[in-house]
């Protein structure tokens, strides 16, 4: 018995570790459990950059900037799924505000540096007012119901964008050509914030050249994004003939430290290779995913009693070995939930469930077999030993197929698909552990107590008394079992040997 004292010893170490991962690290929650926003995006095509079509290759660039704009928003779980051939779905767990969500995924974030032309600085500062009113005025409009009124402002405002526009030309410094970008507080005081911009070499002698040309002239470096000017600094008439050296540069204007890091954002992730326009916000209420948590529980705890129950009823002492092991492989699976770092989606949680009925199967065809050898006549525990080598084979072929059904679902399915392929290939792996290790041990254990020997503790009732050959299970040889059977054939009162 040294050695199943040892392995359950081990096996109660495991189950004692992933308690404590459960209350340390609980497993993550998906979109549907937590609540948040999903977004979807929809690629357009763009003529006038030369993109007359969403290839595949465009749209494994726009999850990847996606993704990286998601990672410096700091959104944990979020899941960014391709869907046909011109869509991205974004989903967001425990996102609360899915504006700003759609502000730093949805745009394209070109930036620009271009110089103003010559004899424009009065043009400039009147195009600016002109601007700044149709903004005001836009604001005020937000929440109003003159649609009239929002129209006209509108045109308006676009009509400002596009005059701005007219007094800057390119000078070829775009985001491309960025290092790092990052907010940086500018000292006037706590809600006064700018972006600081790193360039690389091509960069850096680009903004050199171009902040030497306009240097002293009065005329501004216009910096545009996506088209529009957020900022158009003066460069001084120290620059003038060298420009400003080093490779740095700074976006001012009136920038808040939420909106400064926005933008930053947006230009260390890059530009999206194409356009794209949000089709669909929705958004998952904290409610829904508290009532599918809990449902999810009920279902969850009503399987395992079930099992549990029916376990008992048919296969008695054999039921309650593999009940034990059963909640052992419920405790050690949710544990490798978090420790593997596996989302949990309600279809994640179903193949949990439904790997807590599969859970047994190994046990059923131990005891299956166990109860063969019994009938045959061989030692209780002859027969256990005999029924976990015989339906090894079977065992490990009915889960080997699991799991290859479990890799094809996550190599080829996406999203929620992809979480019930875990949890269930987790489950599977994890039954496998329990049934070879815990139930066995757990098996020659008791069988080893005389009170535990009665046959109808295992169903064998009708098949007669216990020998009292059967009696030293632990010391018995393969001889002496013999020996036994032979003995008992010669009984009167033929049985089961036990």
């Amino acid at each position: 018995m040294g050695k199943q004292s040892r392995l359950l010893a081990f096996v109660l170490a495991i189950l004692i570790g992933a308690v404590y991962l459960i209350v340390s690290h609980p497993p993550k929650l998906g979109l549907d459990l937590r609540g948040g926003a999903q977004l979807t995006l929809q690629a357009k095509i763009n003529p006038e950059q030369g993109i007359n079509e969403i290839t595949p290759r465009i749209m494994e660039t726009a999850k990847f900037v996606v993704e990286q704009r998601i990672n410096g928003l700091g959104v944990s779980e979020a899941t960014i799924l391709l869907s046909g051939n011109d869509q991205l779905i974004v989903q967001l767990p425990g996102v609360n505000d899915p504006a700003q969500a759609e502000r730093v995924i949805g745009t394209t974030a070109q930036l620009d540096f271009r110089k103003q032309k010559k004899s424009t600085e009065s043009e400039l500062r009147a195009r600016l007012q002109i601007q700044q009113a149709a903004t005001i005025q836009r604001e005020v409009l937000k929440n109003s119901t003159d649609q009239k009124a929002i129209a006209e402002n509108e045109v308006a405002y676009k009509k400002s964008i596009e005059d701005l526009k007219g007094i800057f030309e390119r000078t070829g410094l775009t985001g491309n050509m960025l290092k790092d970008a990052v907010a940086s507080p500018t000292g006037n005081g706590p809600d006064s914030w700018q972006v600081a911009l790193t360039f690389d070499d091509k960069g850096g002698d680009l903004f050199a050249k171009t902040t030497s040309e306009i240097g002293g002239t009065g005329r501004a470096l216009g910096i545009f994004l996506d088209d529009k000017l957020i900022s158009s600094p003066s460069v001084g008439p120290e620059f003038q003939g060298k420009g400003i050296t080093g490779g740095r540069a700074v976006i001012t204007g009136n920038f808040t430290l939420d909106s400064a890091t926005e933008l930053a954002l947006q230009l260390r992730a890059g530009a999206l290779p194409v356009p794209v326009e949000i089709v669909e916000n929705r958004t998952v209420g904290a409610t829904l995913g508290a009532d599918s948590i809990l449902s999810s529980i009920y279902a969850g705890v009503a399987g395992l009693l079930l099992v549990l129950i029916f376990m008992v009823l048919y296969y008695r002492i054999l039921g309650m070995v593999a009940d034990i092991a059963l909640i052992t492989y419920a405790i050690i699976t949710f544990s490798l939930f978090g420790l593997l770092g596996v989302v949990l989606t309600l279809p994640g949680i179903a193949g949990f469930i439904l790997s807590i009925g599969m859970a047994v199967d190994a046990n059923v065809l131990i005891f299956e077999r166990t109860k063969e050898e019994l009938k045959a006549g061989r030692t209780l525990y002859k027969s256990v030993e005999a029924g976990f080598y015989r339906a090894w084979s079977s065992i490990l072929d009915s889960n080997v197929t699991t799991l290859i059904a479990c890799a094809a679902l996550f190599w080829l399915g996406s999203g929620f698909v992809k979480g019930f392929a875990v949890t269930l290939g987790v489950g599977v792996l994890t039954s496998m552990f329990t049934a070879i290790t815990l139930s066995r041990s757990l098996m020659l254990a008791m069988i080893s107590n005389p009170i535990f020997r009665k046959p109808e503790y295992y169903g064998m009732k009708a098949f007669g008394k216990i020998s009292s050959t059967a009696i030293d299970v632990d010391s018995k040889t393969e001889d002496e079992s013999k020996d036994s059977k032979n003995d008992n054939k010669k009984d009167n009162t033929s049985g089961a040997v036990l």
